[in-house]
């Protein structure tokens, strides 16, 4: 799983989800295909390996992904019945707040019709809603 090395602090607010448009990050930058995302949501380490599994799997190993995403936001949780107080629970897992319109995954591969199937296969394992991108080629 994805995990950061270092942090400058352990443990960190809830925060917020922004929900504005992504424009830094919302184009194609190393593959011809990609994953993007139509709405705000957050993304845990887990599904984010589940997605790049999928993506490996369906491919059948050909071609090259690039994952546009890393989660280093700590999610803290106390354990089950614990009473009030006592501070703050323990690191459970890790996960990334995302926006819409960012590119998630990006893939290169010759084999086009493998490229969707895994998309395709890969936005069911996510919680937010996605799109399949495509980098056109302009002709002089």
């Amino acid at each position: 799983m994805l995990i950061p090395n270092k942090t400058n602090f352990k443990k960190c607010s809830k925060g917020r989800i922004n929900l504005n448009w992504e424009y830094k990050a919302n184009k194609l930058r190393f593959g011809s295909f990609g994953l993007q995302s139509l709405e705000a949501g957050k993304i845990t380490a887990k599904q984010i390996e589940a997605v790049r599994r999928t993506i490996t799997a369906k491919m059948k190993r050909k071609g090259k992904i690039w994952i546009r995403i890393f989660p280093d936001i700590p999610v803290t949780a106390k354990p089950a019945e614990v009473r009030m107080g006592k501070g703050k629970g323990n690191v459970k897992h890790w996960m990334i707040r995302i926006k819409a319109g960012q590119v998630l995954y990006e893939v290169a591969s010759s084999d086009i019709n493998s490229v969707f199937d895994a998309l395709n296969s890969a936005s069911i394992k996510l919680p937010v809603s996605t799109r399949i991108l495509k980098k056109t080629i302009k002709l002089l």
